[in-house]
């Protein structure tokens, strides 16, 4: 299972927010690449980012850490936060990110990612936020009457990379993941799933990885050091 250290960008600091609540904000460094190199130094492949700006506004905010972390490291990094345009994309891919996760998108125009998704095979996931098992859209400020797990089948068959799913309720909350909840997902699809939202032990990263999750993301764990990096991978098998 793999490992993505996640790094939360907020007015070009590293910061975790508490169950997606811009207000309840932690600073955890002013400086993103010295954090990307922190993860890298303790083993991680693969690096997820998120603009919260972006995601709250509707567009990129901070694209000069996010260039800078992709400069800076020659490890795969994913993106989500803000990516609402072809244009964007573009950009994007071009200065090396592996992949972008779209999320709002997803429900307001599902048409036009289908079409990105063709136009970018294998570049794209798909970030189902949830709360209360329902889609999350808008940098989660707004809760839809959508399924998520009917909203990942619906999507399976897209030329998507993986389904990043979110657990509003645990995210950042240092409470353990939903793991039935993330198991369920994982069966449901062949796509490949990333659990995301809650994981606070090495022990809650095994329990994940007895499932059919293909791996999970780290935040604030590691940040207030309930889990070290080595001991998640070492955890998920390597």
């Amino acid at each position: 299972m793999q490992i993505w250290p996640a790094i939360d960008l907020r007015g070009g600091k590293c910061v975790r927010l508490r169950q997606g609540d811009y207000a309840r904000e932690t600073v955890y460094g002013a400086d993103p690449v010295e954090m990307a190199h922190r993860w890298v130094e303790q083993g991680a492949q693969y690096l997820h980012l998120v603009d919260l700006d972006g995601s709250r506004d509707g567009q990129l905010v901070n694209q000069v850490a996010v260039t800078a972390i992709v400069q800076a490291v020659q490890i795969p990094c994913e993106l989500g936060g803000g990516i609402r345009d072809r244009s964007t994309m573009e950009q994007l891919l071009d200065l090396g990110l592996e992949r972008l996760v779209i999320g709002t998108q997803l429900l307001k125009r599902p048409e036009w990612f289908r079409e990105m998704c063709r136009v970018f095979p294998g570049k794209l996931v798909a970030g189902i936020d949830a709360r209360d098992g329902l889609v999350a859209t808008d940098g989660w400020l707004e809760t839809s009457t959508v399924d998520a797990v009917d909203l990942a089948c619906e999507l399976a068959d897209q030329p998507i990379a993986a389904i990043v799913y979110t657990d509003i309720a645990r995210d950042g909350m240092m409470a353990g993941p939903n793991t039935p909840a993330m198991a369920r997902m994982a069966a449901a699809v062949s796509v490949p799933v990333v659990a995301s939202g809650g994981v606070t032990t090495a022990g809650d990263v095994a329990s994940l990885a007895k499932t059919e999750i293909a791996g999970c993301i780290v935040g604030r764990a590691l940040y207030e050091g309930s889990l070290t990096l080595g001991d998640a991978l070492a955890a998920a098998g390597g």
